[in-house]
């Protein structure tokens, strides 16, 4: 890819050990400073990454450094080798001793796009706006697909969904039917499985060029880091820690949907919400008076769902607003209410159709879980369109079915 800037390496020693590999790679310019002028020299040298070496560098430092790249817009990546210390939330980790030589160089170059993608948004923006990475916390958004069977596993949902969603299965069968189901932005692969096993999956998500940057983070030592997944990480550790260094991995990749989704608003001109991929309330409700103006013009059916979620667990309805949008027909079209409800409409759709439908997506959505064991399944109300209806009259039965539900 088109070099955005040099890279700036942060380190105590004159020339670390991974420096040789971006040499050899001569795709960067590399420029080198020590921790003391670290924070100048991103002010000087305005780089496009910074990797930093750890060795002997303490949390607070780290975490200083850390926020003056998140502040920075575009992206600014900051990747941290061989971290011994807890990581700030924005620091990308890489371990030199778990990884093929050449992945630095990947990881640099994953990270890179998203810069990119960052300043094509802030461009096309109107009027420009700069987002830095420290204004949101894309990791709120997040899917985590947590696979295995061991005795960790209860432990690694909660340490992980206390931050993000999380999707758990039990099998690789489960896990790449959630792959093609819904958005996920890392995968943590533990124990319970066979190396062959493991081994299939891994070269299934490296031959799909969809998951060659998706965060993989594998939690025990029988895989080798030889395959071409630019954020494969091999962790062998406690779940806290598996979690400390699994979620920078997933904000980045969140940031990076996140970005796609408001490139996305950008095209359609404002009538998509950047956050869940679905209609703006106002392009809605103009979609939804069309549609039942021309089937009582021309005859048709239409059905209407309503979707609505505990109140208690916002990250929920997020969730089922982006499986929604990820799994619905292109013919059909929903936004996400005031009152934190998701109303899709279903076209040309009866009754019977639409409740097979919605049960499919409930389905989807039965399996995330947010920092418990338990899953947050929506209350689903559908109704169909009767011939003296009009858009007030359907909502209007909508909302008296979720009444009647509710009580």
């Amino acid at each position: 890819m088109s070099q955005q800037g040099p890279v700036l390496i942060v380190s105590a020693a004159k020339r670390p050990s991974f420096a040789a590999v971006l040499d050899e790679a001569k795709l960067f310019p590399v420029v080198a400073t020590d921790w003391n002028d670290a924070g100048r020299a991103i002010e000087q040298v305005q780089p496009a990454a910074v990797i930093a070496a750890l060795d002997g560098i303490d949390a607070a430092t780290l975490a200083t450094l850390a926020r003056r790249a998140a502040a920075r817009a575009p992206y600014l990546p900051l990747i941290a080798v061989d971290p011994a210390i807890a990581l700030p939330g924005t620091a990308i980790p890489f371990f030199q001793r778990r990884s093929h030589p050449d992945r630095l160089v990947t990881r640099l170059n994953a990270s890179l796009r998203v810069r990119g993608l960052h300043a094509t948004v802030m461009r096309r923006q109107v009027p420009p706006v700069p987002i830095a990475l420290s204004d949101i916390d894309p990791v709120g958004e997040a899917t985590a697909l947590l696979i295995g069977r061991g005795g960790a596993y209860p432990a690694l949902s909660v340490a992980l969904g206390e931050r993000a969603g999380v999707v758990g299965a039990l099998s690789i069968e489960a896990a790449a039917k959630h792959l093609s189901n819904r958005d996920i932005d890392g995968i943590v692969l533990g124990e319970g499985f066979s190396s062959r096993v493991m081994d299939a999956f891994l070269t299934v998500l490296t031959e799909d060029v969809r998951f060659r940057t998706l965060p993989v983070v594998v939690t025990t030592s029988e895989v080798t880091p030889r395959y071409d997944l630019a954020n494969l990480e091999i962790v062998p550790a406690e779940p806290a820690r598996i979690a400390d260094i699994t979620l920078p991995l997933i904000r980045q990749h969140a940031f990076e949907a996140r970005l796609s989704r408001m490139l996305r608003a950008i095209d359609a001109k404002g009538l998509i919400d950047a956050r869940t991929g679905l209609l703006t309330i106002s392009a809605f409700e103009r979609d939804f008076a069309t549609a039942v103006f021309q089937i009582g013009e021309r005859g048709g059916g239409l059905s209407v769902a309503r979707f609505t979620f505990d109140g208690a667990q916002p990250r929920a309805q997020f969730d089922g607003a982006r499986i929604i949008s990820r799994l619905m027909r292109q013919s059909d079209f929903g936004a996400v209410q005031s009152d934190g409800s998701i109303v899709v409409v279903f076209t040309a759709t009866d009754l019977r159709s639409a409740h097979a439908i919605t049960r499919r997506l409930s389905s989807v959505m039965r399996h995330t879980h947010h920092g418990r064991r338990d899953s947050h399944e929506p209350i689903v109300n559908v109704v169909a369109l009767q011939p003296n209806d009009s858009v007030k009259s359907l909502l209007a039965r909508l909302s008296q079915d979720a009444q009647r539900v509710a009580s």
